[in-house]
């Protein structure tokens, strides 16, 4: 049986020549869930930073020290 590898070069070609590839296993994990409950739609970027996030009084105060 190790005589059937032995002619087998594992480089970057080889791997790159493979006709089918698997999705990642969070893709298939979030297909499976989507599949019973499709997810809320999402806006890509907000206009407004989280409320407090960035220009809070505590982080202005920390920052002037």
């Amino acid at each position: 049986m190790a005589e059937d590898w032995d002619g087998v070069v594992l480089n970057e070609e080889f791997i790159r020549s493979a006709e089918s590839s698997e999705p990642s296993a969070r893709a298939r994990m979030l297909a499976e869930k989507w599949r019973a409950e499709a997810p809320e739609p999402q806006p890509w970027r907000s206009d407004r930073a989280p409320a407090g996030w960035f220009f809070s009084k505590a982080r202005r105060k920390w920052w002037r020290r």
